[in-house]
């Protein structure tokens, strides 16, 4: 068990996180949002990782966090790279403008 706090309202906590990072990237048209609604989402995966890591006594679950983190490490410096080039060509971060990259 986690302390004294349930492993519910971790879950419960994780879904809430998630379901603000889904919502964010489906409605939003910020590229720059649209990069941090989707830590949210990778960070709210950490969390269920590490309480059911902590529940079941087990590190494997904090081995996957880790995983998460390098692949999330490399999305924010491939779209902070990609966002950088297409401000250059393009005055505006946003998404329906980004026509650029079509074959």
């Amino acid at each position: 068990m986690i302390g004294a706090v349930p492993l519910s309202y971790y879950l419960l906590l994780s879904a809430i996180l998630f379901t603000i990072g889904a919502g964010g990237v489906l409605i939003r048209r910020n590229a720059i949002i649209i990069l941090m609604c989707v830590e949210m989402m990778m960070n709210a995966v950490n969390l269920t990782f590490v309480a059911f890591s902590s529940y079941l006594d087990s590190a494997t679950g904090q081995i996957f966090v880790f995983m998460v983190m390098v692949v999330a490490a490399v999305e924010v410096a491939v779209g902070l790279a990609l966002l950088v080039e297409l401000n250059r060509h393009k005055e505006a971060v946003n998404i329906d403008e980004f026509n650029s990259l079509k074959g």
